[in-house]
């Protein structure tokens, strides 16, 4: 790992920067990620952090949404905001001679957001008629509904899109707060990388964000499980069944056996063809076209999740069979031939999730947020190497919370 973690100084606030220097192209990919400040901070509140973020793409309050745009489009700047559900992310890309501009356009958002009733009722319209699309996506509405019992009663229950009654309720004053609380220097972590030096970066780092309050830590939110196996039949005018499932998965982000749950999951559901999910649903009963499962690991939360799509016959064989593979899976563990295939691919397509800048900086970060070193990588590349078959499936028996599923169905 190239990058570096340096820190700058502003308002008495040290600021831990992610820094990769790279020549091979003359650009500079500026992220400011501000922590503990996803979704996760909507409280009653759905949707509020997904429209805050559509807000900021709506440029200044004294250029206005088409001007603004303009100015970045003329220059070939790229600048967004997104939110997930622990971090809200504002994200800047330019080339290296329009830097200065580019920086100075974030400035300028970030000290005049487009505070505006008609901007937010446009962008609750364009919300609220993605939401009544999505009435109709099926898989959306499995997933949503999945949530609802893995995550009952905390921020995770919720879709980050929040619900069209929630959009509607939603006002200017309730993202202002929002992004006051956000956008603060306590918060802040920033990613950056291309053709600058650090000393000319942190110069116009500390020019960018002097201005930014430094009010208050926003407070980490973590979320458990529900280990209670559930199901939920949602009715709808469908020609297929839609199959979502999930159960809790016992570990934390800085696990030194989380190398173990790569690969055990790769095989469960993972890797697509030649999964265990894939070859008894697919290859070996054609119930689906695919069926995928994986294990998901947070710093706030973590679970087993997987999904599939079957004619609605078959939905009740389908559902049933994932049970039994996964109770399986946890009894019998893998074969040998399962974790070799799983090293080859694990270990050969590591060269390719570091080919580009974008991606080394977002693997610094995510080892960075999670408290992990930057070799943390290739020692468990190192681990997985050497990984025996006895020590993956006692791991794998150790886990048998997975089997405590639940169900989100959508059928007719």
């Amino acid at each position: 790992m190239s990058a570096t973690v340096k820190h700058i100084k502003i308002n008495n606030i040290d600021i831990p920067v992610i820094f990769e220097q790279d020549k091979n192209l003359p650009i500079l990919n500026l992220q400011l990620v501000f922590k503990n400040s996803g979704y996760m901070q909507d409280k009653n509140k759905s949707g509020l952090a997904s429209l805050s973020a559509k807000l900021l793409d709506e440029g200044t309050k004294e250029l206005g949404a088409t001007k603004f745009a303009q100015k970045l489009e003329d220059s070939a700047i790229s600048l967004s905001s997104s939110v997930g559900f622990e971090t809200f992310v504002i994200e800047l890309s330019s080339i290296k001679e329009v830097n200065d501009k580019a920086l100075k356009l974030l400035k300028e958002l970030l000290n005049d957001p487009n505070y505006d009733n008609k901007v937010l009722e446009k962008l609750k319209t364009i919300k609220t008629g993605s939401l009544k699309r999505k009435e109709n996506d099926f898989d959306y509405i499995a997933s949503k509904e999945l949530k609802t019992l893995l995550f009952k009663d905390s921020a995770l229950e919720n879709p980050a899109s929040g619900t069209i009654e929630s959009i509607s309720k939603i006002k200017l004053a309730d993202i202002k707060t929002f992004l006051d609380k956000t956008i603060d220097l306590n918060n802040l972590i920033i990613v950056a990388g291309g053709d600058i030096d650090f000393d000319e970066l942190s110069v116009k780092l500390t020019k960018l964000l002097k201005n930014l309050k430094a009010n208050k830590e926003n407070k980490f939110i973590s979320v458990t499980t529900n280990d209670k196996a559930q199901t939920k039949v949602i009715t709808k005018d469908t020609q297929q069944a839609y199959i979502y499932f999930g159960s809790p998965f016992n570990t934390t982000v800085t696990n030194e056996e989380n190398y173990k749950a790569k690969v055990a999951s790769f095989i469960l559901g993972g890797s697509g063809f030649g999964s265990r999910l894939m070859e008894e649903i697919r290859v070996k009963r054609g119930l689906a076209y695919s069926a995928y499962g994986y294990v998901s690991i947070n710093k706030s939360h973590n679970y087993f999740t997987g999904y599939l799509q079957t004619k609605l016959e078959s939905a009740d064989e389908a559902k049933e069979l994932v049970a039994k593979i996964i109770k399986d899976f946890v009894k019998d563990g893998v074969t040998q031939v399962e974790l070799d295939a799983a090293k080859n691919f694990l270990l050969g397509s590591e060269p390719l999730r570091t080919e580009t800048l974008s991606q080394r900086l977002n693997r610094a970060f995510t080892l960075f947020y999670r408290g992990l070193d930057f070799n943390h990588t290739q020692k468990e590349l190192e681990k997985i190497e050497n990984l025996k078959l006895e020590d993956l499936n006692t791991y794998i028996k150790s886990h048998d919370e997975i089997k405590n599923l639940s169900f989100s169905i959508v059928r007719k």
